[in-house]
């Protein structure tokens, strides 16, 4: 029997559609083909990309040189530029400002082939820790009110470009989505007095069936009302609402959970093309009682159609207890059954 299931966050409801039942071999992923050629990520083009914003060199060097492990530019072609004033108007009904804010690329290690599920773990961190840099950084600009970073991996996830890479976006408004998460998560505080991605934690912990893998800091879970099939959500134990406050100790932790979660999606759905996204808190607004960052990986399995655009309902053909279930279990290359 098909289940419509209401997500506990911002109360979107979508439907299981059991009656489909997906397992990840019913999911046909088209194999990524690389077309080559010259990449301006890779070292030695550093004069071919925008002049550096960031960058993370050993025994240091000089900006937009070789030598880099992590490397951060401006993008080319940004969906906002950050020169001019957003002169905010109307125009009859219509709100409108100009397009100011920050679009930054952040190239993610020096190697063209590799990704972040088959780095190294210091590698991965290193990731991680310049999303904190950058948006601390921009943090201070004032006008910037929230700091959205993503990754696409592969072209059917929107990547452009195949060397390993993830965007930043610097906004003078707070996303809808972003606004959704914190009013829901406001009346739940008000109503309980209680953090309810705390609660989601806390249960999905004792009753294991949607938990996929946790350490001591952190867990990789699949939500209760999933919009797509393996949609998966790493979270912190601890309550906090900015990504920025995270103690410099907890990044290797994070990035462990984070790269063997992305080696069991590949493993289980043969290498599947994905976007993450980072949700925290907007900037200077980073102690929230009610909020709790976290990152959400979602597969590119399934294609959005007629009844989902028209009704705003999402259908997932796998329930996310079987999709954690095959993630445990999946066999990762290098490692004996139990």
């Amino acid at each position: 029997m098909p289940e419509l299931r209401k997500d506990p966050i911002i109360s979107r409801w979508v439907i299981i559609s059991t009656e489909r039942g997906k397992r990840p071999h019913d999911f046909v992923v088209e194999p990524e083909v690389t077309k080559g050629g010259f990449c301006p990520f890779c070292p030695g083009n550093e004069h071919t990309t925008p002049p550096e914003i960031m960058a993370y060199r050993e025994g240091g060097g000089p900006p937009n040189s070789a030598g880099w492990k992590l490397r951060v530019v401006s993008n080319k072609f940004p969906a906002l530029v950050n020169e001019g004033e957003l002169d905010r108007r109307g125009e009859g009904m219509f709100d409108l400002m100009n397009g100011i804010g920050a679009h930054e690329v952040i190239i993610e290690f020096p190697q063209h082939n590799q990704t972040l599920s088959t780095v190294s773990i210091v590698q991965f961190a290193d990731v991680l820790y310049a999303y904190r840099d950058r948006i601390r950084d921009l943090s201070r600009d004032p006008k910037f009110r929230y700091i959205l970073i993503f990754k696409n991996q592969g072209r059917a996830a929107g990547a452009s470009l195949e060397h390993s890479h993830s965007q930043l976006i610097g906004l003078p408004i707070v996303p809808e989505l972003v606004m959704e998460e914190l009013s829901s998560s406001m009346a739940h505080y008000r109503l309980k007095e209680r953090c309810v991605f705390c609660d989601m934690i806390r249960q999905e912990i004792q009753q294991g069936v949607r938990v996929v893998l946790e350490n001591d800091l952190f867990v990789a879970l699949c939500p209760f009302a999933p919009r797509s099939p393996f949609e998966t959500w790493i979270l912190p134990k601890q309550h906090h609402s900015s990504y920025v406050d995270l103690h410099d100790d907890s990044f290797p932790k994070l990035a462990e959970i984070f790269s063997e979660t992305l080696k069991r999606l590949d493993a289980a759905l043969s290498r599947p093309p994905y976007n993450f996204i980072l949700h925290t808190a907007p900037v200077r607004e980073t102690k929230l009682e009610y909020y709790h960052w976290h990152f959400e990986i979602m597969p590119k399995l399934t294609l959005m159609a007629g009844f989902e655009w028209g009704s705003g309902f999402f259908i997932n053909p796998t329930p996310p207890e079987d999709a954690a279930r095959y993630l445990r279990e999946v066999q990762l290359e290098g490692t004996t059954a139990p």
